[in-house]
């Protein structure tokens, strides 16, 4: 009786410590759902993050739990997930957080936490506990997502630039400030909808793996996906305003209508990931649909240098997560 107390007494820490990265996550994320239409002068910094709390909160009701399956799941082997791997996980994800968000960096919390995964699994036992499908496919998205929001805001601007051909700027301006409501909710939403999933299915991993949930379940339970949901948009609601200033003027000068095609091209990448069940950056995948945006309207409106120490950011993301959560593996076996 008392090492399942003890137990469920561990269980409930490493759930506390994964609905704080979801309130991280939100936090440090939040930049990518207002920083456009922050920069646009849209909405205010305060209004912003509320708006985009909101939508982030509602997707519950919205995506089918096909990326808290594959995180679950499909990364790791079920049956080498212990308490000492996911504790590894976490505080391999939340120490690159930390250390981006300092530095003013949008890198990817997505891939930090498939990353401590990653690297908790191996100094257990090896790559041979890795699910090879579920990491090719998360890996093959750090290129695919910022590359089809780049087609898609770049393409969003041309069809918009041609559709708006005859209309005055003011007008235009006009117009997209409405817009932009619009496609920053829609980006918000496919935010929640990706992005607190993850969070759900390390959860749900973390439950298998001790007994308190079964493989064959086909959800994982009801308090995991409203607390997951919840965290995240209090997160966001706190704001990583650190990297607003990164995302929503360094890389390039957005107007309203920039930062609608480019939430619109974020926000239907994001949807496609979703239904198909790959967790992906919210971060690549808008920083991609803005450099979409200012490449179509010329190649010199992007600052490449700062698009480039983001890129390699994205490079070093799950390497140095793995790293740090494979010695926070080490640790734990001491710890308890």
């Amino acid at each position: 009786m008392e090492a399942v107390q003890v137990s469920f007494w561990v269980v409930a820490l490493l759930v506390a410590l994964a609905i704080g990265f979801d309130f991280m996550n939100g936090f440090h994320d939040a930049a990518n759902s207002i920083a456009t239409v922050v920069s646009t002068g849209v909405l205010k910094p305060g209004q912003a993050v509320v708006f985009a709390a909101f939508f982030n909160l509602i997707a519950i009701f919205i995506f089918h739990l096909s990326v808290a399956a594959t995180v679950g799941k499909g990364i790791a082997d079920p049956g080498v997930i212990d308490v000492h791997v996911v504790f590894g996980a976490l505080v391999g994800a939340i120490s690159w957080n930390l250390v981006t968000w300092y530095y003013g960096i949008p890198s990817s919390s997505s891939h930090a936490l498939i990353g401590g995964i990653v690297g908790a699994v191996i100094a257990k036992s090896g790559s041979g506990g890795l699910v090879a499908s579920g990491i090719w496919k998360t890996v093959a998205f750090i290129f695919v997502s910022p590359l089809l929001g780049f087609f898609l805001g770049s393409m969003m601007m041309v069809l918009v630039a041609w559709i708006f051909r005859k209309s005055t700027p003011s007008r235009v301006d006009r117009w997209f400030r409405r817009l932009q409501l619009v496609s920053a909710g829609a980006y918000s939403l496919g935010h929640g909808g990706n992005d607190a999933q993850k969070t759900i299915g390390i959860i749900w991993m973390l439950l298998i793996a001790t007994g308190y949930a079964t493989a064959s379940d086909a959800n994982p339970p009801t308090w995991t996906i409203v607390s997951c949901y919840t965290a995240i948009a209090l997160g966001t609601m706190f704001g990583g305003w650190r990297i607003v200033k990164t995302m929503g003027q360094k890389i390039t000068k957005l107007k309203p209508v920039g930062g609608f095609c480019a939430e619109t091209g974020g926000a239907l990448t994001l949807f496609l990931a979703t239904a198909l069940g790959i967790p992906v950056s919210t971060t690549h995948t808008i920083t991609g649909a803005i450099v979409g945006v200012g490449s179509a309207q010329r190649a010199s409106a992007v600052r490449w240098g700062v698009a480039g120490t983001i890129v390699w950011a994205w490079i070093f993301t799950i390497p140095a997560s793995a790293f740090v959560a494979a010695i926070a593996y080490w640790v734990s076996l001491q710890l308890f």
